[in-house]
């Protein structure tokens, strides 16, 4: 059963703030890998605590530099749960984490951040990460990997 809209509204509102769009359909989901011929982040949510004072953060801070992703997405873990299993299926071999960051290009999965190098790290160290990914694959004359 998913989570009550009511209790993750302010949860999904933190990334959409950030212009990151709401996947909450796996056909949104296939929609933007396929249509997105740049970098496209995906975001699986997560109400968890690593997740509010972690990954959130993180990806907000990451997103405050100049090389960024063309494109931005979100699923919600325990709400979009489809949509969730659809996100997860480009993420292969990695398994299921929640939350959890990827990094797509042109499709293929490039960076992958699971949640065991998200808790008990800091949300700067996060964005550090995030932002290596971004400077790798999102800046123009980035590594074509």
């Amino acid at each position: 059963m998913p989570y009550p809209e009511l209790m993750i509204a302010p949860m999904r509102e933190e990334l959409s703030r950030l212009g990151i769009e709401e996947a909450r359909t796996p056909e949104q989901v296939v929609a933007a890998v396929q249509s997105t011929p740049g970098t496209l982040l995906i975001v699986v949510n997560s109400v968890c605590g690593c997740a509010a004072g972690r990954a959130r953060p993180a990806v907000r801070m990451a997103l405050e530099q100049a090389s960024r992703p063309d494109r931005a997405i979100t699923v919600f873990a325990g709400a979009d749960i489809e949509a969730t299993a659809k996100a997860r299926e480009y993420f292969q071999p990695h398994p299921p984490s929640s939350p959890q960051i990827a990094l797509m290009k042109a499709g293929k999965l490039v960076y992958m951040l699971p949640r065991n190098r998200i808790e008990g790290r800091e949300a700067g160290e996060i964005a550090a990460d995030l932002r290596e990914a971004f400077q790798n694959y999102c800046a123009a004359g980035a590594m074509a990997k």
